[in-house]
């Protein structure tokens, strides 16, 4: 596992990785390539359990094993990065951040915060279960998941003859989140050496005050809540992301 794990989407100079959310993909980031390529050299990455519903991974599901995959391909560029994190990518990154310091110059962290315990999948379950493995139009996925996440999906979702088939199965999704009920992060957040800039969406998936405390807490964090915004901040409040990521980065 090395630099084969990341896409180059263009761009030059310091490298910059965008590291989707859970049921993401690389793919998703297209709406924001034209201004982040004028940033650096910029990468996506497909995380485990994301990269095609008929690709295997031999390992236990674990925010372990998701930051050495990370770790391994932001190494084989041989430089430090900025990693710009959606969700469980911005936990990742921070994960990654706090383990190999020398590996990451800077932090985007969009909606995601370090202490999920005692929430569980449960409610959500059934509607990932029911979701068909493959959808047939785009109209089919924009009427499931709404115009701003339908887009997403359908941008992440693997294209074929016949539709938009799953990159993933919903049994490991579910695995995924159901971990973070269980533990938290806060050690690896105050472990962070690196700028970070925090983006929280007004209706946050995040508990109430996690990411003003991450904040409060934080080494060289600056924070931002979009109230208008819903999860996918990038995507719904894209301006407002776009001036505070280039300003941020831009600092670097």
């Amino acid at each position: 596992m090395s630099a084969d794990l990341l896409t180059h989407r263009g761009g030059q100079g310091e490298p910059v990785v965008l590291v989707h959310g859970l049921m993401g993909r690389g793919t998703t980031w297209s709406r924001q390539l034209p201004w982040l390529t004028r940033l650096g050299a910029v990468y996506t990455y497909d995380a485990p359990w994301h990269r095609g519903r008929d690709i295997p991974d031999p390992h236990p599901i674990s925010t372990e094993r998701f930051v050495a995959d990370l770790g391994d391909a932001v190494a084989a560029l041989g430089a430090p990065v900025r990693l710009v994190g959606h969700s469980m990518g911005g936990l990742h990154s921070w994960c990654l951040a706090a383990e190999h310091p020398e590996l990451v110059s800077a932090l985007v962290v969009e909606d995601m915060a370090p202490d999920f315990r005692g929430r569980t999948t449960g409610p959500w379950e059934p509607w990932l279960h029911q979701l068909p493995v493959e959808f047939g139009s785009a109209e089919q996925l924009f009427a499931e998941f709404g115009p701003i996440a339908g887009q997403y999906f359908l941008d992440a979702f693997d294209r074929t003859a016949t539709g938009w088939r799953l990159h993933g199965h919903t049994s490991r999704w579910i695995e995924i989140a159901a971990e973070w009920g269980t533990r938290d992060y806060w050690t690896q957040w105050r472990a962070v050496r690196a700028p970070v800039l925090l983006v929280e969406a007004g209706n946050s998936v995040t508990p109430a005050g996690q990411m003003c405390a991450m904040h409060e807490t934080g080494y060289q964090a600056k924070y931002l809540r979009v109230a208008d915004a819903g999860h996918l901040v990038h995507d719904e409040a894209p301006q407002v992301y776009r001036q505070a990521v280039e300003a941020f980065l831009a600092a670097r």
